[in-house]
């Protein structure tokens, strides 16, 4: 039995989309929002995380890091959001120190795809993917095989080309958030002339004219 944990912030569908896998008689779902994936992960230990990349949850401090250490084998796998969409328990076969991960991505957000190649996602599934394309997905992960939907070939040509640092990325992000440059550099454990230098260098990049607008440039690319 596969155990899968389903992240997405959208109740109406992360239950719709848990309870279709659910029919699957090889997969044992779980399904949480970002806010309650970590610990969800941690009692439930997935063999494989299904995840809505486009969240601003994905990049946070409780993102993809915490929730794929916190998977892997063992443990009991009967709950969803108050149980298991398919009723049955048991182990998978497989497993490792951290569940494997498979991104729910959209083709013109290169962001969200960036990140999960840098957290080594096994698995990129377009969100206008078939349900039997992400079993199928879930089914190659599981047993530690790579699997690409074909149409996120330009995507992963334009998250190449990201131009800023993960670092940058960093401060932005918080710069998003509201975040003035000593509430960054606090967070951060920066300098505020450190952090202003990276702001200067973001809008560079970005080609933007300023703060705010180097903020509206990464949001519709989905960089942050």
């Amino acid at each position: 039995m596969i155990r899968v944990l389903l992240v997405h912030d959208t109740y109406l569908l992360r239950t719709a989309l848990a309870f279709l896998l659910g029919r699957e008689p090889d997969l044992d779902v779980s399904s949480a929002s970002w806010q309650r994936a970590a610990d969800l992960s941690r009692s439930v230990r997935p063999h494989v995380c299904v995840v809505d990349m486009d969240s601003p949850e994905a990049g946070g401090p409780r993102g993809l890091g915490e929730l794929c250490g916190a998977g892997g084998t063992g443990g009991a796998a009967g709950v969803s959001e108050a149980g298991s969409a398919n009723g049955t328990g048991g182990a998978g076969g497989a497993g490792g120190a951290g569940a494997s991960l498979l991104a729910l991505v959209s083709a013109g957000r290169p962001g969200p795809l960036r990140r999960a190649y840098e957290e080594k996602a096994l698995g990129y599934l377009s969100k206008n993917a078939s349900p039997d394309r992400l079993v199928e997905g879930i089914r190659h992960v599981a047993k530690g095989e790579r699997y690409i939907d074909e149409a996120l070939g330009f995507g992963f040509l334009e998250a190449a080309e990201i131009p800023l640092t993960r670092r940058e990325l960093s401060v932005l992000s918080l710069a998003a958030e509201g975040a003035s440059v000593g509430e960054i550099a606090r967070s951060l454990h920066l300098s505020n002339g450190t952090v202003r230098n990276y702001m200067a260098a973001i809008t560079r990049k970005t080609g933007a004219r300023n703060r705010v607008d180097a903020i509206r440039i990464s949001r519709g690319a989905g960089w942050v």
